[in-house]
């Protein structure tokens, strides 16, 4: 089997098992502030698993793309080194929500791997939890009773806590699981010491392929373990190792799945790939960063400085460092192989194909940057060198490290080609030092949720329909700030909007007659909307009525509904190509990025401008339509944002079907006249292929308008009001350069004077033709001229001239040729 088929084959087993099959969610995470990226399939369900959703369907599997390089489960260093490690993988599972439990898993697991997959039984090897005296955790020999139907005794193994006891974090669900190890070594190794030994004892050729996690408790912030409402199954097998299992290759590298793009990179670089360590290593390291970074900027995370967008740059450096270091591939390469990912990986994930361009533009222009950083670390690394440096302190290697990008190895490597040695113990403390100040910024620490009232149903959404509405806390926590403490709630009801899809929160206040609570902000924790306050109310039984800050969310609205205005219309004006990359929508005003290769020239920003205004002035009804199948959205032209993860049935948001019809879960206008107006204030770039407008609406733009009305008001007045203000003006500023001028010729003959003088003043000092003197010139630029002059005077020229220009000091310094020879 190729590895389409693989994953065909998987998807049609649990199909045939009643499984509801459903797409990948973003490998972006949105909506949990635990976590920067989708790391395990389970993300996705979590909130399925505490109880706080209902899933439609009790049976789920998939293929969900996954990123590990950062927090708990950081891989990125084992990349490319071994055999097995990647950043991005996909990870293949099936789910029970309450439904069936460990027979179910256990039989159909060895029915797919043996019938279907035809692994050789006689290599299969399972573990099982051996419990837990620390935790009250007795072994798992429900588990074990199971697989003794499929499995010798001898090939069924009792694990520890670290390997057989699953847990996404701190906190959260969790239980023991059983994993299903293959050995793919030659039968002669085999022969001579059996797999059962080497069973997760990290051996490149003896490794797990399946983990069914059985789902029963949930670990509190305190440590402790709670029993679930119900339980869960949750199994999660690494598609790259199966695919390697299946075809049986000693490493993931040498399968379908990255051959063609280490092929690609091996003819380009033109290196064999197999015949040196080294360049193997980075060749892996090219091919599995180039599907974690493509995926990424297909989701909408483009790299940055911050949060997700620091990982996908430090993955990409990493990538370029390595085909730099050796690869000798000095120029952006990356990008190329998202051509070869998007034809191998497009036809399950056609974010690839319909975005390759996008994406291209984005890594080619991150590679180029990098490079020209290289050069400027590389250049601070000779300039040591070349000072009589014997070794690289800590602090420096560290600063290679944090502004240039080099890691350690990289310093290291060419330390040793340089005769010098690193302070790798230095470093360490630097590293450490970071660490702690990173510790120190942390925002928050929270802890566990209170129950109130148990709730077998979510948190009901009234704020389409109404600005308040009667409440109940259903459950609170409190979480731990830098500087103060706040509290966090779940109600059974609310109209607070939580902030999403580029919408802030909605703030305003809960009142049970008693009290006043101010709701600070309102946020989603994957599907639970979570009230922020400043203090929890005294009596939390009490029955409380939610009211919104009506205000801010008619100015929010304005603003939301205006970059659904804006979007068609730049699409309109520029091209189908245009898709919404982020956006920020608040009460103040609007920020709206989007893909384009271009800076806006004023004529388009003037028709895009023009077009959303007349828009505005048609007051088009909304029409919001809920529970639309996604299948029937598309058919309306409903516009898909990627890197949002939808559900079978969505909210359909139009603005006059021929115009703009989009998904979108957010508050909007009931008809476009109430924003007023809408006004551009600004069009930049955000990185490669993305621009950024700024727009504002409502009294915003009216206010601005305002300011510039009288600030044209104040011009006249200081220009005695006359009839063509721009021809006064013109006048104006062609009179100043015409005095200007005056001044720059009077300047440069008191220079050509002032020359003379200090050529005259020239002393012979040890060979050189010294001029050190404190002059008295008008402006920086007429110092240099004079110092350029002088150096063309004389052939062995040291010169340094001073002079205090508008209260600063400003100095030149310069040297002939040939003293620097």
């Amino acid at each position: 089997m190729d590895a389409r088929q693989i994953r065909s084959t998987f998807l049609q087993f649990f199909e045939s098992k009643k499984h509801r099959i459903v797409p990948s969610a973003p490998i972006v995470n949105k909506n949990d502030p635990t976590l920067l990226f989708t790391n395990a399939g389970m993300n996705q369900f979590k909130d399925y698993f505490l109880g706080n959703k209902e899933p439609d369907n009790p049976r789920i599997a998939d293929t969900q793309k996954c990123l590990r390089v950062s927090g708990k489960h950081n891989d990125l260093e084992e990349v490319g080194i071994d055999t097995y490690h990647h950043t991005m993988f996909e990870m293949l599972g099936n789910w029970s929500f309450g439904d069936y439990f460990k027979e179910e898993s256990i039989a159909w697991a060895w029915e797919l791997l043996t019938e279907h997959f035809k692994l050789p039984t006689e290599r299969l090897y399972v573990s099982v939890f051996e419990g837990d005296a620390n935790e009250n955790l007795a072994p798992d020999a429900e588990a074990f009773e199971l697989w003794k139907a499929y499995v010798p005794e001898s090939r069924i193994l009792y694990g520890n806590k670290k390997d057989n006891f699953w847990e996404m974090g701190d906190t959260g669900p969790c239980g023991p699981c059983s994993e299903i190890h293959i050995d793919l070594r030659p039968q002669a190794e085999i022969d001579r010491v059996p797999g059962r030994e080497l069973v997760n004892n990290d051996h490149p050729q003896v490794i797990e392929i399946w983990n069914l996690v059985f789902i029963q408790f949930n670990r509190k912030a305190d440590g402790s373990l709670e029993l679930l409402p119900a339980r869960h199954v949750d199994t999660g097998m690494g598609f790259e190792r199966l695919v390697r299992a299946i075809q049986f290759k000693s490493s993931n590298y040498d399968t379908d799945v990255f051959q063609p793009m280490i092929q690609q990179v091996s003819a380009d670089a033109g290196i064999a790939y197999g015949k040196e360590e080294q360049t193997d290593i980075a060749m892996r390291v090219m091919v599995d960063h180039i599907r974690a970074i493509a995926f990424a900027v297909a989701d909408g995370q483009l790299p940055s400085n911050t949060g997700a967008g620091y990982v996908i740059r430090r993955i990409l450096r990493r990538a370029v460092r390595y085909a730099f270091t050796f690869l000798n591939l000095k120029e952006p390469y990356l990008y190329k192989l998202v051509e070869v990912l998007s034809r191998e990986m497009g036809e399950f994930f056609p974010e690839l194909p319909q975005q390759q361009d996008f994406i291209m533009r984005v890594i080619q222009e991150e590679e180029a940057s990098f490079l020209r950083t290289l050069e400027v670390g590389l250049r601070r690394l000779n300039d040591l060198i070349a000072g009589g440096a014997t070794a690289i302190s800590g602090p420096v290697a560290f600063e290679l490290y944090d502004t240039f990008g080099f890691p350690l190895d990289l310093t290291a490597l060419i330390a040793r080609e340089r005769g010098l040695t690193v302070d790798e113990a230095g470093f360490a403390v630097e590293m450490e030092k970071q660490k702690q100040r990173s510790k120190q910024a942390a925002t928050s620490e929270t802890g566990d949720w209170v129950t109130v009232r148990p709730a077998s149903q979510p948190t009901e959404f009234r704020g389409y329909e109404e600005l308040s509405s009667q409440a109940q806390i259903l459950r609170y926590r409190q979480v731990k700030e830098k500087n103060k403490d706040r509290f966090q709630l779940v109600l059974d009801r609310t109209p607070f909007y939580a902030e999403s899809g580029g919408q802030v929160g909605d703030t305003g206040y809960l009142s049970d007659g008693q009290e006043r609570i101010r709701i600070v902000d309102t946020k989603k924790e994957n599907d639970l909307i979570v009230h922020y306050v400043e203090h929890l109310p005294k009596n939390t039984q009490a029955q409380f009525e939610a009211v919104v800050d009506a205000d801010k969310r008619q100015l929010t609205q304005n603003n939301h509904t205006a970059t659904h205005l804006l979007h068609a219309a730049l699409r309109r004006v520029l091209g189908e190509h245009v898709q919404q990359k982020g956006s920020l929508v608040n009460d103040k005003g609007l920020r709206f990025d989007f893909s384009h290769f271009a800076k806006l020239s004023d004529e388009e920003l003037q028709q895009v401008e023009d077009m959303v205004n007349e828009r505005v002035r048609q007051n088009i009804a909304l029409q919001a339509d809920t529970d639309v199948p996604l299948a029937e959205a598309r058919d309306r032209g409903a516009m898909a944002l990627f890197g949002e993860k939808y559900g079978d049935t969505v909210r359909v948001i139009t603005f006059d079907p021929s115009y703009s019809v989009e998904l979108c879960g957010g508050t909007h206008v009931p008809a476009t006249g109430q924003i007023g107006l809408f006004k551009i204030v600004s069009e930049s770039s955000v990185s490669a292929g993305v621009r950024r407008i700024e727009a504002i609406t409502a009294r915003t733009a009216e206010h601005w308008v305002r300011q510039q009305q009288q600030q044209l008001e104040e011009l006249r007045q200081l220009l005695k009001n006359p009839k063509d203000l721009r021809a006064a003006i013109s006048g104006l500023l062609e009179e100043r350069q015409r005095l200007q001028k005056s001044v720059d010729e009077m300047q440069q003959q008191k220079a050509g004077d002032l020359r003379g003088e200090l050529a005259s003043s020239m002393q012979e000092i040890g060979g050189m033709q010294v001029i050190i003197q404190q002059v008295s010139l008008p402006s920086a630029d007429v110092l240099r001229s004079l110092a350029y002059e002088l150096r063309q005077k004389f052939d062995r020229l040291y010169l340094v001239l001073a002079a205090e220009i508008e209260g600063k000091p400003q100095i030149a310094v310069m040297f002939s040729d040939t003293l620097v020879e």
